[in-house]
């Protein structure tokens, strides 16, 4: 009852303050590659997410795993992104898990400058990292010791500040397609929405519990087939709910990227990271933020009234 509490004052609070300023989001990609997906070839997944950007003269963040985009094609995914004006941003070459005992600083640096030496001949290329999974270090010694080489190498930190699951929800997605060719993906985008938006809500209202403003937010999705076929419908529902769309270089300028958070583990979204800092939101947080964990069952539940 006192968590349930705590979460209707919050989002009073959060509501309250929204009516008077206009929310913010800029979008970042993470992962590209050049891998056919649901009934897309890589390209026409390209085009698509490509597309649904240029309609709205957005300009995005992407996130690079090196390994992913390390072929001809790959040289011709980067230059299309880099030629369109959009951020190329390293995500890590291999996409470990920083937290496994198998990663020690040393490999995660190297891994780190093996993805720095294939994006940074690219015009958009730009000195922002983000921690594969979000997770960005599981020991003091491995937290600070790369907080620093960023810093040494010019680099700053690519925060999401709204994180999701996206990509779970494409998998699932992908799976109902091969094994019922032609159904109809409906519900899934409709689950999609929701979902993305919902989790923008919290992180809003999260932040402005915060910092007492709507931060420029930077929302967390995939290179995939359901955001090569929703993303312009994600777009247009935020701005139908009065958010405004802006440029992911914009968003990075916002002062909440500057925070490094006295957290342990370190990771998730940075809003998330600075509610655990302070020790005073422990009931409206969950551990990990976000996981296919949370969403298995609602998008069961969700399905089962379309698909009888």
């Amino acid at each position: 009852m006192n968590k349930l509490i705590a979460i209707l004052i919050f989002f009073v609070f959060a509501s309250s303050y929204s009516q008077e300023t206009k929310p913010q989001l800029s979008i970042t990609i993470d992962d590209p590659n050049t891998e056919s997906s649901g009934n897309m070839t890589w390209l026409e997944k390209d085009d698509a997410i490509l597309e649904a950007l240029k309609k709205y003269d957005l300009q995005a963040a992407l996130f690079i795993s090196g390994k992913r985009i390390n072929s001809a094609e790959g040289n011709i995914l980067l230059s299309r992104w880099s030629e369109a004006g959009h951020m190329l941003c390293n995500h890590s070459f291999s996409h470990s898990y920083y937290h496994s005992q198998k990663q020690t600083l040393e490999s995660y640096q190297n891994d780190f400058m093996k993805c720095d030496s294939i994006i940074n001949k690219f015009t958009g290329f730009t000195k922002l990292f983000r921690f594969p999974f979000l997770k960005e270090g599981n020991t003091t010694e491995k937290r600070d010791g790369f907080r620093k080489f960023l810093s040494d190498n010019g680099y700053r930190q690519g925060y999401a500040t709204i994180d999701a699951s996206d990509w779970y929800i494409d998998k699932r997605i992908i799976d109902t397609l091969k094994s019922t060719p032609g159904i109809d993906i409906t519900p899934f985008k409709e689950y999609f929405i929701s979902h993305i938006y919902s989790r923008a809500m919290y992180y809003d209202s999260l932040a402005v519990q915060l910092t007492g403003r709507h931060i420029k937010h930077t929302l967390l999705l995939h290179h995939n087939f359901i955001n090569a076929s929703f993303l312009g419908e994600l777009l247009i529902h935020f701005k139908k709910n009065g958010w405004e769309l802006i440029n992911a270089s914009d968003a990075f300028k916002d002062e909440v990227f500057t925070k490094e958070p006295d957290i342990l583990p370190a990771g998730e979204s940075i809003i998330w990271a600075l509610a655990k800092e302070t020790g005073k939101y422990e009931s409206l947080l969950r551990y990990p933020g976000e996981d296919s964990e949370y969403e298995e069952i609602p998008l069961n539940n969700f399905l089962k009234t379309y698909y009888k």
